[in-house]
């Protein structure tokens, strides 16, 4: 059977009565939430499990419903898990840490005799799919699974996106599909309110986590055949090293894998049986000094379902004392009141989540001037210039985890310090979410709306900005605890740390560089040029401008996107909005368009001169070869001299001039010299008064120009004139290529004034060669390259589609590949 394609209707099974009954009679009977609940179908092949929260195959109440489905019906069990969904974080990160607890599981399956399967889509983000859309896309096998499905088994997790993908799948399923809750030892559909406060959840649920924790846990043992028909996709295979498997996905590759905490229950339960020897009994003691070693530091596990909520809190009560004690309430109460409260809460990630109180001091305050006011990329690269919040930072982006308890007071500085109410939860969740492994959770959301009154009460009196939510003040937190010590813990290296030399300072370049700095890498940069750009220049002369390389810039991918948004709040962005048209043989035409094209203000390099600030650049730096020796690479100007070395090197300039350089490494030059590219004579011309087109960029399709545009129509240029660019067809570069810049000028003005019928001449004119202008190598948008061994890489616009968001994905992607190739920490689950 291909479950892609079956449209057979199904008819309901005899014992349907029986199956509808099993809900009830199951072990786990008060964990089902029945999301439908017609009967099971006869010609269902499997039961289907779908896991991604609760990814063990040991005290796990989904697996244990599934398997007492698939015994009631005679049918095989099959198990899903994937990495298919256009997920608004998917990275290096979470990837990897799912597909090394993924890895353990499908072992642990294969000895239990059940069939699982992984599906890892090496381009998840390109379905497009929001969050308000269904579950990981059309081309997700997942919808076929659930249409083939005798009967379904999901996790009800209630953390976004997942009700919603879970509730988009269950539409396209014939038989009953049914959520079970495998997170908490109170089943999450025992509360029948909503808990707002930890000492009311903590009352009400005492008696039955008691028991939860005495009783042993009933296991089930699977007596089931193994499915073995098709599945519709082809699974991954476990034996392929996750790190390569990673590098092909088109997803964020600035956020590298955490070294010291690799995925799985095998890690996950190592790190604990650890703690208990030496941490949980001093846990009540230590827990709050951020400086120190004293927490568990298993929210990830937890969060992924790699280890079981109910082992931890049997094996803590067992042991006993304050510190169990303590545990033991963070690990119950305090983690499941949030799951409750999720459950309970159709969108967390909106203010209207937050008690009616806070709402409404947060909205009375919303005018108070913030003191100081960071931006969404300030607090991202630890910039804020407050030392606790930016080791804070730094603690997220370079180990993917937060101390507790300095994690409330970072929420409480980014929601003092962000413009509004609204952008304060809006970065919380994006870097929590982003960069922590335990994002994304339940528990998540409790964190984060504390810091805006949620689980709290109203504080007098009121101050500014959060009104009467609780205050917290970063700078006496910083004075409470030791703060060098606080940052040596946070800024120690994730992995060994890096000696990289990139040569070019272009987008891809710039992008590298900031990604690798920003994880702890020692980079040095070196151009030929005057100034950062590559051709995202800007050619100055007295009071005139012009952006004479890359036009404009759009922002196809999310990742992409995500830095736009952010530089166009900072101001180092702004969307330009032309009046277009299109000219060709037969005249000029409007060409409307729907795409955000944007620029930078004030001029086109002003963006990689922002993502070059505070980074070591060298400019005027002529290369003329490189060499490497006992595992350095080496740099020479054209003198001969030695002018850098490091034992990483990137090129990140175009093909032609990579291949000068790489004559003796045959494999980077091969990857070089696949790539065509073609020239580009641009000419820059100023006109006193303006020109009277209406139009202030066209595409033009005869010719010798391939585009012109009213420069000085952008935002934020000053230029005393009326300031075009006019770029040449390649065609009509390659056959003018050694022409005079004076030739050229005359030759593209003359060609301006026939298709425009504007014969001025201008006050100013300027001619520039862009020798390597646009690439022609078909690759993905993630396109690069990386030799392991000679810890050699390559990237470029060129390597990833010619445009400027290309330029960054490209070197983003090779910052990646940098930090996956370094060696393994070891006794890592233990540090």
């Amino acid at each position: 059977m291909s479950v892609g394609k079956s449209s057979k209707r199904c008819a309901p099974s005899a014992g349907a009565i029986s199956v509808h009954g099993l809900a009830q009679l199951s072990t786990h009977a008060e964990r089902i939430h029945l999301l439908r609940a017609s009967d099971a179908q006869t010609c269902g092949e499997f039961v289907l499990l779908w896991l991604h929260h609760a990814v063990r195959a040991h005290q796990n109440p989904a697996l244990d419903v599934a398997i007492e489905l698939a015994h009631f019906l005679a049918k095989p069990l099959l198990i899903y898990q994937g990495l298919a969904g256009a997920h608004r974080f998917n990275s290096d990160r979470h990837h990897s840490f799912i597909l090394q607890g993924a890895r353990d599981v499908a072992k642990q399956f294969a000895e239990r005799g059940i069939r699982y399967v992984f599906n890892l889509e090496k381009s998840p983000n390109a379905q497009k799919v929001s969050l308000e859309g269904d579950a990981a896309g059309k081309s997700s096998p997942l919808r076929a699974l659930f249409g083939n499905a005798a009967a379904v088994v999901v996790e009800d997790f209630p953390a976004p996106p997942f009700p919603r993908w879970t509730r988009a799948l269950a539409a396209h399923a014939r038989g009953p599909v049914w959520a079970v809750d495998a997170s908490c030892l109170v089943p999450l559909r025992s509360s029948v309110k909503r808990f707002d406060r930890a000492y009311s959840f903590r009352s009400a649920q005492a008696k039955a986590q008691a028991a939860a924790i005495a009783k042993p846990y009933p296991e089930l043992r699977y007596q089931g055949g193994l499915f073995a028909g098709e599945i519709g996709f082809d699974a991954f295979d476990f034996s392929t090293p996750i790190a390569d498997a990673v590098a092909q996905c088109a997803i964020d590759h600035s956020i590298t894998e955490v070294r010291d905490t690799p995925g799985g229950s095998a890690a996950g339960y190592a790190r604990w049986d650890a703690f208990k020897r030496a941490g949980l009994a001093r846990y009540a003691a230590r827990r709050n000094d951020a400086a120190d070693d004293g927490v568990s530091r298993m929210s990830a596990y937890l969060h992924h379902g790699h280890v079981s909520a109910w082992r931890l809190a049997q094996e803590a009560d067992a042991i006993g004392g304050a510190g169990a004690a303590k545990f033991l309430d963070e690990l119950l109460v305090w983690r499941e009141l949030s799951y409750h409260w999720c459950a309970h809460q159709e969108n967390p990630e909106v203010l209207a989540a937050l008690p009616t109180w806070a709402q409404q001091s947060l909205s009375d305050h919303k005018s108070d001037p913030r003191t100081p006011c960071i931006s969404l990329e300030e607090f991202t690269r630890a910039r804020s210039g407050s030392a606790l919040m930016d080791a804070c930072q730094t603690s997220l982006l370079r180990h993917g985890e937060l101390h507790n308890n300095v994690r409330m007071t970072w929420a409480k500085g980014i929601a003092q310090w962000s413009a509004t109410p609204e952008a304060a939860l809006q970065t919380l969740i994006d870097l929590n979410h982003r960069y922590a492994l335990d994002g994304n959770n339940p528990n998540s959301y409790g964190g984060l709306l504390w810091a805006l009154g949620l689980f709290d009460r109203p504080f007098s009196p009121e101050q500014p900005v959060l009104g009467a939510v609780r205050p917290r003040d970063v700078a006496a937190h910083a004075r409470r605890i030791e703060m060098a010590a606080f940052q040596r813990k946070v800024t120690r290296p994730n992995g060994p740390s890096q000696d990289v030399l990139i040569i070019g300072a272009g987008m891809a370049g710039a992008t590298a560089a900031r990604a690798l700095v920003d994880l702890g890498h020692r980079v040095q940069i070196l151009d030929k040029a005057r100034g950062g750009g590559g051709r995202m220049s800007t050619r100055r002369s007295d009071a005139l401008q012009f952006d004479h390389g890359a036009q404009y810039f759009t922002a196809r991918d999310v990742r992409f996107r995500r830095w736009v948004d952010a530089w166009q709040l900072r101001g180092v962005l702004a969307r330009w909005q032309p009046r277009l048209v299109s000219i060709d043989a037969d005249g000029i035409s409007d060409k409307s368009e729907q795409l955000q094209r944007y620029v930078a203000i004030p001029g086109q390099n002003a963006l990689v001169k922002h993502i070059l600030s505070d980074l070591t650049v060298r400019f005027d730096a002529q290369i003329s070869r490189i060499t490497r020796d006992s595992g350095i690479w080496q740099v020479f100007d054209a003198t001969g001299a030695l002018i850098a070395q490091a034992t990483q090197l990137l090129l990140c300039v175009p093909a032609p001039q990579a291949a000068v350089l790489l004559t003796e490494y045959p494999a980077a030059l091969g990857f070089a010299r696949a790539t065509a590219m073609q020239p580009c004579w641009a000419v820059m011309a100023a006109f006193e008064p303006a020109l009277p087109p209406a139009f202030d960029g066209a595409f033009v399709n005869t010719g010798a120009l391939s585009w012109i545009a009213r420069d000085s129509s952008k935002p934020g240029r000053n230029s005393a004139l009326d300031c075009w660019v006019l770029h040449a067809n390649a065609a009509w570069s390659a056959q003018h290529l050694e022409d005079s810049p004076e030739l050229v000028s005359e030759l593209l003005l003359s060609e301006f004034a026939r298709i425009t019928g504007i014969t001025v001449e201008p006050t100013y004119v300027s001619a520039h060669r862009w020798r390597y202008a646009l690439g022609q190598r078909d690759n993905d948008i993630d396109g690069h390259f990386y030799d392991t061994e000679l810890q050699l890489g390559i990237a470029g616009d060129w390597c990833a589609g010619g445009r400027v968001e290309g330029a960054f994905l490209s070197g983003q992607a090779l910052a990646g590949a940098v930090m996956r190739a370094a060696p393994v920490v070891a006794n890592a689950v233990t540090n």
